[in-house]
C-alpha cells in the first residue's frame, strides 16, 4: 500500500507558485478554475479564490482526487479561511449560443467580477481571460499544482454539484444525482427513453437523439 502524504507537505508543495508572487512583493493571489465543460446537461460553472497565506486548507487537492465527503468538507474551510470567493454561472443556453470555451471563459468573468477584493495575479488552469484586466499566468494542470487553483476546482465542482443534484430531485429519470450530467450509459439511454430536457446541451446530444 502506498504511504499518505502528508497534508501539510503537499500544501507546501503546492504554494509554490503563490510564493514566488508574494516574493516578488504581490499580496493578493488568486486561483481560478472551471467544473462542467464536458458534461451534456446542466451549467458551466467557474470559481475564483484568494487564499489567506496565513490560514492554510491542509488537505486541498485536484477536485478530480477527492472523495466527495472530504471536498465538501474542504469547501467549507475554504468558505470559512479564504480572503474572497466569487463563482460565476452559465446556464446551457448560452453554452448553446456561444460554445463551451467561450461560456467557460465567460463564467471565469463573472466569478472575477463577484471578488469585493481584486488579485493583483491570476493564477488559471491552462488559460488566459484577455478580458480579465490583471496579470495571469496559465498553468497546465493547475489544479493538481497549485493551492489557489486547487481551492477553485473544489468551490465550483460542489457548487456545480449541488445544482446537478437539485435537478435530480426534479427528474428522478434521468440519474443526475450519481453521474452529474456526464454522457455515461444510464444517462445517453435515459435521453434516448425520455427525451432531452430544457436543461440538456442541445449542440452536445444531438448525435444521441438522432
Amino acid at each position: 500500500m502506498a504511504a499518505k502524504t502528508d497534508p501539510v507537505l503537499k500544501y507546501q508543495q503546492m504554494s509554490e507558485y503563490e510564493n514566488k508572487y508574494l516574493e516578488l512583493g504581490y499580496q493578493t493571489i488568486a486561483g481560478m478554475d472551471e467544473a462542467g465543460r464536458g458534461p451534456l446537461a446542466g451549467p458551466v460553472v467557474a470559481a475564483c479564490v484568494i487564499l489567506d497565506p496565513e490560514k492554510p486548507v491542509d488537505g486541498v487537492n485536484d477536485s478530480k482526487k477527492l472523495s466527495p465527503k472530504k471536498r465538501a468538507e474542504l469547501k467549507k474551510e475554504i468558505e470559512e479561511k479564504a480572503i474572497g470567493i466569487g463563482i460565476g454561472i452559465v446556464d446551457e443556453r448560452t453554452i448553446d449560443e456561444i460554445n463551451i470555451l467561450e461560456a467557460t471563459k465567460l463564467a471565469m468573468k463573472m466569478a472575477f467580477d463577484q471578488l469585493k477584493i481584486k488579485p493583483e495575479v491570476l493564477l488559471i488552469d491552462a488559460l488566459k481571460i484577455p478580458q480579465i484586466p490583471v496579470m495571469q499566468e496559465g498553468i497546465i494542470k493547475g489544479d493538481a499544482l497549485s493551492v489557489s487553483i486547487a481551492s477553485a476546482s473544489i468551490i465550483a465542482k460542489e457548487t456545480r454539484d449541488d445544482i446537478l443534484r437539485k435537478l435530480d430531485e426534479k427528474y428522478p429519470e434521468y440519474g443526475f444525482a450519481s453521474h452529474k450530467g456526464y454522457g455515461t450509459a444510464q444517462h445517453i439511454q435515459a435521453i434516448r427513453t425520455y427525451g432531452p430536457l430544457p436543461v440538456h446541451r442541445k449542440t452536445f446530444i444531438g448525435k444521441f437523439i438522432s
